[in-house]
């Protein structure tokens, strides 16, 4: 396996980003606002459409799953640069 590309947080979301509003399941307004990686998994955390009293709506299940897809396909290729 090779070794992974060792990115800032900005470049990360920077494409993250890209990935997210090129994607099938875009939903206006979805994008990733950060990203922090636990045991070798980047977690990306943003926006979840939740309802006026904190509950979740049919775009969090895609928000949840779009940051899933994120960090399956991301986490093989990149690992945060330390702070």
């Amino acid at each position: 396996m090779s070794e992974k590309k060792v990115i800032s947080e900005f470049e990360l979301l920077l494409i993250a980003n890209h990935i997210i509003q090129e994607h099938d399941d875009y939903i206006d307004g979805m994008r990733a606002e950060s990203v922090e990686e636990k045991e070798d998994v980047l977690v990306f955390k943003g926006h979840y459409f939740l309802d006026e009293n904190g509950l979740p709506t049919a775009n969090t299940t895609a928000v949840f799953n779009m940051f899933k897809y994120l960090a399956h396909h991301l986490s093989k290729e990149f690992t945060l640069e330390k702070q």
